[in-house]
């Protein structure tokens, strides 16, 4: 009997604290909520990638249950390849398309990050994206192609310990083989056998440039076509890994 008045008094005695303090209740308890959803992060998950190989990405779930909920078939295709098996002419020309400091950042482009930021107001539009290849394999994994700062503040976290974690050529490893190519398309592999009807150990320095110049839009422009802005971009890649020495 004790224990339930004491229950009951504490009870009530919280509940008149939080009317009294409504403001600082709704900090704390957003406080607590932040906190589940950053420990329930899958810091598992990123420890797990130093070895195995993940089967399937939260896009590609994503897109699957876009399909199902269009009425709409969906495939995948997807073909792990070792990253000893791609060509440099590949790497080279997404590194440089996607994310020119890969090699040398820690998981975030600074300059880009403010360059994209001052674009975009004087735009008054998202004109310009500054995530950096770590960052959209994070996106890729485990979150979502949503844009709210949760999911913001969940990518930078994963991206700080992705970093931490994997090496560089790890972590260029698993983006080459889980980025979309083409609706249902993924990974380089499938990539250049779907467009170019070859292995990606055999592709050569355009149709590596043409693959990076659609990554930004996969589902919009194909590798093999001559659109102005498949050979815009893919002259622009060329220009840069040339002026690179690459």
């Amino acid at each position: 009997m004790r224990i339930k008045e004491l229950l009951r008094s504490a009870g009530a005695r919280a509940f008149n604290w939080v009317k009294g303090h409504k403001v600082r209740s709704a900090v704390i308890l957003a406080g607590m909520w932040l906190f589940v959803e950053i420990v329930a992060l899958p810091f598992g998950a990123v420890s797990r990638l130093r070895t195995v190989n993940p089967v399937e990405t939260a896009f590609m779930r994503e897109h699957a249950a876009q399909a199902r909920e269009e009425g709409k078939p969906f495939k995948t295709t997807q073909r792990w390849i070792s990253v000893r098996r791609i060509p440099k002419n590949v790497i080279d020309a997404v590194v440089v398309a996607e994310d020119g400091t890969f090699w040398s950042h820690g998981g975030f482009d600074w300059f880009e990050f403010r360059e994209s930021i001052e674009r975009n107001i004087k735009e008054g539009r998202p004109a310009r994206g500054a995530s950096t290849i770590t960052q959209q394999l994070v996106k890729n994994l485990f979150l979502s192609s949503s844009k709210n700062p949760l999911r913001k503040l969940k990518e930078w976290i994963l991206t700080w310990y992705v970093e931490q974690t994997l090496s560089k050529s790890r972590i260029l490893e698993l983006y080459l083989n889980v980025i979309e190519w083409g609706k249902g398309i993924y990974g380089i592999e499938a990539a250049a056998q779907h467009y170019f009807g070859k292995s990606a150990a055999d592709l050569n320095r355009e149709e590596a440039a043409r693959l990076a110049a659609i990554i930004p839009s996969p589902r919009r422009f194909r590798a093999d076509q001559e659109s102005r802005y498949v050979l815009r971009r893919t002259r622009i890649i060329l220009e840069r890994m040339t002026a690179r020495g690459l």
